[in-house]
């Protein structure tokens, strides 16, 4: 008895702390959903539209795939680790602003709101992928990668680089919060030179070599090389990989102090 005891009194804190982040995840969820399915769907949905949007403006105006003859994959090759990098860096950021008060409770810590907010937007990304994978196969395209650990690697380091950059944000507003509305502006210009709707290196050397420096733009171009191995896309994956650690480690070196700022 005492053994069973003694266990029980050692996983208490896990289940303690699985028991805040699961409520914090639903928590979440539903204020920002809706408490209804369809809510959650919509938000799951967003980034297929946006992918598919463009496949349908590029379709009526009759313009070719700028690599293969596939606009839809084309598209969906870029889109995708630019779109997982872009939501989770963003929603990390407000996680902070719209949970704060929540933090004055002594069981919730500001990296468990933070937490939490990192893996629902990890499972409504993957949920959003395997949307758009089926769209795919209905459309008659074929999602499935020449070289799938290739597009593995990219997917998971656009997640990494994402939740880098999102914890940084998070520093950064608890200080001036106006920067939610700065960042927005910073997503645009990544956006649109991280090459979603044209290959980045097609331009001039002169160009290009400079806009290698965005992360996001290799990102794009990583996964895209598991699909057209052929293209002969150079990504310096050494780059990528330190941009994602060392904004990590920044980030929550950082929220650290933003803790210790808050708490005072």
């Amino acid at each position: 008895m005492t053994t069973l005891a003694s266990s029980r009194a050692l996983k208490s804190p896990t289940e303690s702390y699985l028991h805040v982040l699961y409520a914090l995840m639903l928590r979440d969820m539903r204020t920002r959903f809706g408490a209804s399915l369809w809510g959650y769907a919509v938000v799951v949905l967003w980034p297929c539209v946006h992918i598919f949007m463009l496949i349908a403006i590029y379709t009526f105006q009759k313009m070719p795939s700028p690599l293969g003859d596939d606009r839809a994959l084309f598209f969906a090759t870029g889109a995708v680790p630019v779109l997982v990098f872009q939501y989770i860096s963003r929603e990390v950021m407000k996680a902070v602003m719209s949970n704060r008060p929540l933090t004055y409770y002594p069981q919730v810590k500001l990296f468990d709101v933070i937490f939490a907010r990192m893996l629902v937007e990890i499972v409504t990304g993957f949920l959003a992928l395997m949307v758009v994978i089926t769209v795919l196969f209905c459309m008659g395209s074929n999602p499935i990668p020449s070289d799938p650990f290739v597009a593995m690697c990219a997917y998971l380091t656009a997640i990494l680089l994402g939740i880098g950059i999102g914890t940084i944000n998070v520093a950064i507003i608890g200080f001036f919060p106006g920067w939610i509305i700065g960042y927005a502006l910073f997503g645009i210009l990544l956006y649109i030179s991280s090459g979603v709707i044209f290959m980045p290196s097609y331009l001039p050397e002169k160009i290009y070599v400079w806009l290698k420096y965005n992360p996001v733009l290799q990102l794009s171009e990583w996964m895209r090389s598991a699909y057209y191995p052929y293209s002969g896309l150079q990504i310096d994956y050494l780059y990528i990989l330190l941009c994602a650690m060392t904004s990590i480690s920044i980030g929550l070196y950082l929220v650290k102090h933003v803790v210790a700022k808050l708490s005072t």
